[in-house]
């Protein structure tokens, strides 16, 4: 028997569903060219101390022995415990949201995956016990703060740990939650899937928490991390926390893509305009109205709005665009 086949065994021996909680949960991975870490992503969803899950690949047209791990770890897990799907093959964000609007996957809660990390133990416990706490038919969101590995697996620190509260006028101009980190109820998957997977967004994890905080949702931010996030040369995203990729945020902003992104976020936004809710709504067409305007006010627009980013620097960052115009 294969090393994934036997941990899996090891980890839930003497175990019953019923003893590991009965929330279905719905595991939502994407995976590209992903043999260099995938086995090591398996393994940490066998040891979740929450066992009641079905992995959901969808794979956007691997070349190296994704499919093969994929089919191997399907074999040794036996029949429904891991399922592939032949993803948009257009990107990682068409792939996520497509993958989360699939009509044919049913759970009580959803959590997104990447193919290259390494899940804690008690990651999927502690994000159902926060999201069992929210009014039902509310949509609630959990993220939260991620430990940073190499790619040899060593910790090397932390993603910044945020204080401030979520809310829509945080969203508006900062993603506080990496979509590894997210788990979700189906309140708020309802809301994805209405809004559909051919937005023009620039990550699916930032149009989330958009979304389910204009909606009035809740959304809760944990500062323990529950997720090592791998960072290596073939990451897609990676941290922003060292200075290298803040001075790239800044050369980013200057080069306007911050304002397009801004400019993709507002048209996805008014398509659920309807979703929104009245506060949220006020402050959108805020934030949308004020950035066309001459810098008085704009910045008194933007105020109104309440914008606001989670640190000093950030706070700083979002001055300086705003200035110029960027935002």
């Amino acid at each position: 028997m294969g090393i994934l086949g036997s941990s899996f065994l090891h980890s839930c021996a003497g175990t019953t569903l019923s003893d590991c909680r009965t929330e279905k949960v719905a595991i939502l991975m994407c995976s590209y060219n992903g043999e260099s870490f995938l086995a090591e992503q398996l393994e940490s969803f066998q040891q979740q101390s929450h066992c009641d899950w079905t992995v959901y690949v969808s794979d956007d047209g691997s070349q190296d022995r994704t499919l093969d791990i994929l089919q191997a770890t399907t074999a040794q897990w036996g029949t429904g415990r891991l399922q592939v799907i032949e993803g948009p093959g257009r990107g990682f964000v068409a792939n996520f949201l497509s993958l989360t609007c699939r009509t044919d996957i049913h759970a009580d809660f959803y959590a997104w995956a990447d193919q290259d990390d390494i899940w804690k133990q008690e990651k999927l416990e502690k994000a159902i016990a926060w999201l069992k706490s929210a009014p039902e038919g509310v949509p609630a969101l959990y993220c939260g703060r991620t430990e940073l590995i190499c790619e040899s697996g060593f910790s090397f620190g932390y993603s910044p740990k945020f204080a401030l509260a979520p809310h829509f006028s945080n969203a508006l101009v900062q993603n506080i939650g990496g979509g590894n980190t997210m788990v979700f109820n189906q309140a708020a998957r309802a809301l994805l899937q209405e809004a559909g997977d051919n937005l023009n967004v620039p990550s699916h994890d930032w149009w989330a928490y958009q979304l389910i905080s204009g909606a009035g949702g809740a959304v809760h931010y944990d500062p323990v991390p529950t997720v090592l996030y791998r960072q290596h040369n073939e990451n897609v995203v990676g941290t922003n926390s060292s200075w290298l990729a803040r001075l790239k945020r800044l050369r980013m902003a200057f080069r306007g893509l911050f304002y397009e992104w801004n400019t993709q976020n507002i048209h996805a936004l008014e398509s659920m305009r309807h979703r929104l809710s009245q506060e949220h709504r006020v402050k959108l067409d805020q934030f949308k109205a004020a950035r066309s305007k001459p810098l008085l006010p704009r910045i008194l627009g933007f105020k109104r709005a309440g914008l606001y980013r989670q640190t000093v620097a950030g706070n700083l960052g979002l001055i300086l665009a705003t200035l110029l115009k960027k935002i």
